[in-house]
């Protein structure tokens, strides 16, 4: 679950990060009152779930509450990467200026199994862009555990950042925060970017990003009352509700699928015939027939969907649920749109007696399976 950034900053604050003074709003007329509150030079800064706000016109400064209301109106209703921007963040502009900007994060290396502090004098930019073109600006360091973050590392960081040694304390403190931040709050990403150098000689949080482990939202119930559901994809907010792990790609082959490795192979096995996943569709270990259901009406609800791919291996799942529920929901959803369907393991020859009345094209195997949903596919064109 990913948070916006005032929530994400206002989350580092309580653990000594230092942000400027801000406030949200939703209205114009309200922003003016708020710039002014904040004595008028104030930037202005849609919250959206989505990086790139300011390449797109989200991101404006403003030095008196006259600009700000103007920058706010042509803010508000925008949209960005799909996402219509309801609600602006206003933050005082930071005191003396900016002298200088980096990246800084906390995130989980699941390679080392451990999580890591990721720094980088190129703050402000895309860490991607920033990895692809000049990785020599990327540095980091493992936390262990049960430790903490040690002072050597972030003075190694703050080295490589070019800070002076009068800043070497302070910014631990930043790092030991953000850490604790994301530990205390069940995330796998917190990250400022940037972090910067004002004017003033101190460090502050200009920026907050922070992604929360959905499965950690049942102790974490502050946060998880924190979820915008309005930045939610309707089809995968339906998903959720119904607990299916639901993600839609650009693809046209539906996928169905009991597993997420399950899923992950299947999609994987659709490119290497030719194919394009229009989904990321786990229905997980023992579904029922209305949860399948619900997933097929959530595949068909997409128009570039011209085949679906149901790949349904029995352990806890059996086979014959889910026929009821493919049944249930064709009922539900009048379609022409090919569906090639693999069951195996447990009741699976019943699952395909339930089937033998409806229009599918089965299949033993898994690629004999995709070969068969890319040929309908095509077919269908």
């Amino acid at each position: 679950m990913n948070l916006h950034e005032y929530q994400a900053k206002r989350l580092f604050a309580e653990h000594g990060v230092p942000i400027p003074q801000g406030q949200v709003v939703t209205t114009p007329k309200g922003v003016r009152e708020i710039a002014r509150e904040l004595g008028g030079r104030v930037v202005v800064k849609a919250q959206v779930h989505t990086g790139g706000r300011g390449k797109a016109g989200g991101v404006k400064l403003a030095h008196d509450p006259d600009t700000a209301e103007k920058q706010a109106e042509a803010i508000l209703g925008m949209d960005i990467k799909g996402l219509t921007v309801r609600k602006v963040l206003i933050d005082q502009q930071a005191a003396g200026g900016i002298a200088q900007e980096i990246y800084l994060a906390i995130l989980i290396d699941r390679a080392a199994r451990k999580p890591m502090i990721m720094a980088s004098p190129a703050g402000g930019m895309d860490i991607e862009q920033v990895a692809e073109e000049t990785p020599e600006k990327i540095f980091t360091v493992h936390i262990d555990t049960t430790l903490g973050v040690r002072s050597y590392q972030t003075t190694y960081l703050a080295h490589a950042m070019g800070f002076p040694k009068e800043l070497w304390r302070e910014f631990h403190n930043i790092v030991v925060g953000l850490y604790a931040c994301f530990k205390g709050n069940d995330a796998s990403l917190t990250e400022v970017n940037p972090l910067v150098l004002t004017g003033e000689g101190k460090l502050m949080a200009l920026d907050g990003k922070m992604s929360i482990d959905d499965n950690s939202l049942f102790r974490q119930q502050r946060l998880a009352e924190m979820r915008d559901v309005d930045e939610e994809p309707v089809s995968e907010r339906e998903a959720r509700l119904a607990g299916i792990n639901f993600i839609k790609l650009d693809g046209n082959i539906g996928c169905m699928v009991n597993g997420a490795g399950l899923a992950m192979t299947t999609m994987d096995v659709v490119k290497l015939f030719g194919g394009e996943p229009a989904n990321f569709l786990d229905i997980g270990g023992g579904a029922r027939a209305d949860q399948v259901a619900t997933a097929i009406k959530l595949i068909l609800s997409d128009p570039n969907v011209e085949a679906v791919l149901i790949n349904i291996f029995g352990g806890i799942t059996r086979g014959d649920e889910v026929a009821r529920g493919i049944l249930a929901a064709l009922e539900l959803v009048q379609t022409n749109v090919p569906m090639v369907v693999r069951l195996a393991g447990t009741n699976a020859q019943e699952g395909l007696e339930i089937l033998q009345g409806a229009e599918m094209i089965t299949a033993v195997t898994l690629s004999d399976a995709a070969q068969k949903a890319v040929a309908a596919a095509k077919g269908a064109k």
